[in-house]
């Protein structure tokens, strides 16, 4: 089955927690701090593949995990990390967080880290030091990030074959490439988009067949939505018309309008047109529907063909090849003149902080803080003391002191809530 949305939720895993351990050897019942780190939790990561082309896989399978990190051991053993768990999924997917996109695998292979597994917490041993030589503070691992998100599939293919239903589209498709859709003599055979692959002179040209549109679908009817968003990738439009249909102009301009009322986008693509079924065609009719049709369209070429027959097969693919080649270059342009400005301040974001007074309590937030208090035990006095000299040097507890902070009074990290304390 064709499946190409659907909401997954992501969970990476968590971080290993730090210990707290001390060498106990025969001859040193006081020995140094040896409680070892966390590892890191696995992270959730999808790969663009091209052995998979639908989103079937999810359709029952909502929720995709990852493991946690180990915790530390004595003697300075590191908890294992756990492996990224990695999924494939059609090269086109997108990935939106309440409708924002998030990323787009374009290309065979590449990744997107949807959820980052969490650190795994230090160890005594890590907190050592010259004026410390027994430190009984270690860290939480942190937790894994967790989203729900939609997966949106849209195909990726040189040009796509746009008409009404019944137009020969599947038909063509199957003639032309090494695709096998669906053909029957009656509307709407093609219930999901086929991709096939053209070898013409030399080049290879993916076609994708979108199911057969009708008047309305910019607005979804007929699931117009679902059908148009797979052209939206493509670089041109090859637009195959029914000769033999009630009104073949009449066709050629309610498709026309629906691809403009939807996105200027697909408006504007190149577009290559033929009238299909011409084998037998008497050539005074063919003659008048060309000087018909260019001047409805203000001189666009027309090409006559029938798949069954072979007939105007290679003139027809030969203009899509150059369209195809022209619309590249103009692309590859583009891309020259582009300037991609990064933000360079996300450091400082991580390090800001923010306090609220709500009631009695005080609320903290901001990156930095609310990980460094994930990683805090909070039942541990030597823990909380740890996070509150953190807080002095972040100037948090100067602030409270500004802010009116009174003691016995809650302080809040995160919100919502990841741990609270009293100074």
């Amino acid at each position: 089955m064709f499946i190409d949305n659907v909401a997954v939720e992501v969970k990476a895993g968590n971080g290993g927690n730090g210990v707290v351990s001390f060498r106990r050897e025969k001859y040193e019942d006081k020995g140094g701090p040896n409680g070892g780190d966390g590892g890191t939790g696995g992270s959730v990561v999808f790969v663009a593949s091209e052995r998979v082309n639908t989103l079937a896989k999810f359709r029952y399978k909502k929720l995709v995990e990852a493991r946690a990190g180990k915790d530390g051991s004595s003697q300075n053993r590191r908890g294992p990390s756990a492996d990224d768990e990695l999924v494939e999924v059609p090269v086109g997917t997108q990935f939106y967080d309440d409708g924002q996109l998030l990323f787009d695998l374009t290309e065979p292979g590449q990744r997107y880290v949807a959820a980052e597994g969490g650190m795994g917490g230090f160890g005594n041993a890590h907190f050592k030091s010259s004026t410390r030589q027994a430190p009984k503070v270690a860290e939480r691992g942190t937790p894994g990030e967790h989203k729900e998100l939609r997966l949106e599939l849209k195909l990726i293919a040189d040009a796509a074959i746009v008409g009404l239903p019944n137009a020969g589209k599947s038909t063509f498709l199957s003639v032309v490439s090494n695709a096998k859709p669906q053909i029957a003599d009656y509307a709407f055979t093609t219930l999901n988009p086929n991709l096939g692959v053209v070898d013409h002179r030399g080049e290879s040209i993916l076609l994708a067949d979108i199911p057969g549109l009708i008047e309305g679908a910019h607005a979804g009817k007929g699931l117009g939505h679902d059908f148009l968003r797979h052209v939206e990738r493509t670089k041109a439009v090859l637009h195959l018309i029914d000769v033999y249909g009630a009104d073949p102009l009449g066709s050629y301009q309610t498709i026309r309008s629906e691809l403009e009322k939807y996105s200027e986008v697909l408006a504007g693509l190149p577009e290559v047109i033929a009238f299909t079924k011409c084998e037998g065609l008497d050539d005074d009719i063919q003659t008048m529907l060309q000087k018909d049709f260019v001047k409805l369209t203000k001189n666009k070429t027309v090409h006559f063909i029938s798949s069954q027959a072979g007939l105007g097969i290679e003139p027809l693919l030969d203009e899509l090849r150059q369209t195809l080649q022209t619309k590249t270059q103009q692309e590859v342009e583009e891309r020259s003149d582009d300037i991609h400005v990064f933000e360079l301040s996300q450091t400082e974001k991580q390090d800001s902080w923010h306090i609220r007074r709500k009631s009695k309590r005080f609320i903290i937030t901001g990156t930095k803080i609310e990980t460094f208090a994930q990683k805090t035990y909070f039942d541990d006095f030597h823990s909380v003391q740890r996070l509150e000299d953190i807080m002095h040097k972040f100037g948090i507890l100067k602030q409270l002191d500004s802010m009116g902070y009174e003691p016995g009074q809650a302080v809040v990290f995160g919100d919502p809530e990841i741990g609270r304390i009293t100074l």
